[in-house]
């Protein structure tokens, strides 16, 4: 067994086509459940910090950072599951399933609940009567757009192959069709990290919070391009300047979390938007192709 690689390790010497150990696909499933666990718990991190804030309590909101966290930690979870998957040869329509529904949960319903804590439920400054439940019930609807566009996007990703995005990249890289959940999920849990976990009072913030989520659900359901990062692999050989600019990133992660998430997230939710733009000005500047005829007529 000495210096073999992982994938023939987990291999079963009983068969003959070479399948993994029955154990190797408790490998993924065990990431998959962590995240699932870590949904769960911001959950219930969202709850505690609204029952703490009823009660008048300003400043940081400990429960809501913890539901934060929880989310982002899963955020990178998630992101390992598949690549242990593939690693080990274990990749399996069970996997798939349960990383499908383990993602509703903790990358739709936890962040669309965290979000109506941090950004709605105390919202105040003049919202009284007849508008404030205008107000609620508009939240309401963009929060449960949010969950359904990426409840959707996670079934369109299940059911297509190799699908290609209305502005093809590179033909080397790898995207994914319209904004990942995990990056939605990951983008709103930054927001509130960032912030202190201080739910919003102004309801002006409030609002433009409340476009903001119509934005993610919008991206998600979009098709545009964003890299997925699949033929990145810490496994082989990297330049020195990937190394250097890793651990520079892991040592202002640990010491500027704050800032540090909340750009890298901006950044990558940016990027579609950035790309698409790109190409619909580049399209514009484009000069128009000649007909064939008037071709044909000026070569001649």
């Amino acid at each position: 067994m000495k210096g073999l690689r992982l994938k023939d390790r987990l291999v079963d010497p009983n068969s003959p086509d070479r399948r993994p150990r029955k154990a190797a696909y408790a490998l993924p499933t065990l990431f998959t459940a962590g995240n699932l666990l870590l949904g769960y718990l911001a959950i219930m991190k969202a709850f505690q910090g609204a029952m703490l804030a009823a009660t008048g309590a300003t400043g940081v909101n400990p429960h809501l950072e913890v539901s934060a966290i929880s989310i982002g930690v899963a955020v990178f979870l998630d992101g390992l599951d598949g690549r242990i998957a593939r690693l080990t040869n274990t990749v399996s329509d069970f996997g798939r399933e349960l990383d499908s529904l383990a993602d509703v949960i903790t990358f739709g319903v936890a962040p669309a609940v965290l979000a109506w804590v941090w950004g709605f439920q105390f919202a105040d400054g003049g919202l009284e009567g007849e508008l404030r439940e205008h107000f609620n019930r508009a939240a309401y609807f963009f929060l449960f757009l949010y969950l359904m566009c990426g409840a959707s996007r996670l079934a369109r990703f299940n059911i297509q192959v190799d699908p290609v995005p209305k502005n093809p990249g590179r033909p080397g890289r790898k995207y994914f069709v319209g904004l990942p959940i995990p990056a939605a999920a990951g983008m709103v849990a930054a927001v509130v990290y960032a912030s202190g976990s201080e739910p919003l009072r102004w309801w002006p913030l409030s609002v433009a919070w409340l476009v903001f989520m119509g934005g993610l659900a919008f991206l998600m359901v979009s098709t545009w391009r964003y890299r997925s990062f699949k033929d990145f692999n810490l496994l082989r050989p990297q330049s020195p300047v990937s190394v250097v600019m890793l651990g520079s990133l892991i040592y202002l992660t640990l010491n500027y979390s704050h800032a540090v998430l909340l750009s890298m997230a901006v950044c990558y939710v940016g990027s579609g938007v950035v790309i698409r733009i790109g190409g619909i000005v580049k399209r514009k500047l484009r000069p128009p192709a000649s007909p064939p005829e008037e071709a044909a007529i000026s070569n001649g």
